[in-house]
């Protein structure tokens, strides 16, 4: 998936655990875990303003764009020659 999760980078960075995060924001421990592994195909805005507040942070410092990861389309690929 082009689009990356960096909540452990900003969990590591406020010397936050899951858990307590978790808490909260008022999100199991589970739904953090797959959001954190970026094994979800959503986040809600208002569980990413949650998570903001609690970190005192951007949603750029959480979500990230990498170009050329899995889930390009093939006109991207292809050749015009």
């Amino acid at each position: 998936m082009p689009i990356v999760v960096n909540l452990d980078v900003m969990l590591a960075r406020r010397k936050m655990r899951s858990r307590e995060l978790a808490s909260q924001i008022g999100i199991s421990e589970v739904n953090l875990s797959m959001l954190k592994t970026g094994r979800v195909k959503g986040v809600r805005f208002e569980t990413l303003a949650k998570i903001c507040a609690a970190l005192d942070c951007q949603p750029g410092d959480i979500l990230s764009y990498a170009a050329g990861e899995e889930g390009s389309s093939s006109a991207d690929t292809e050749d015009d020659g």
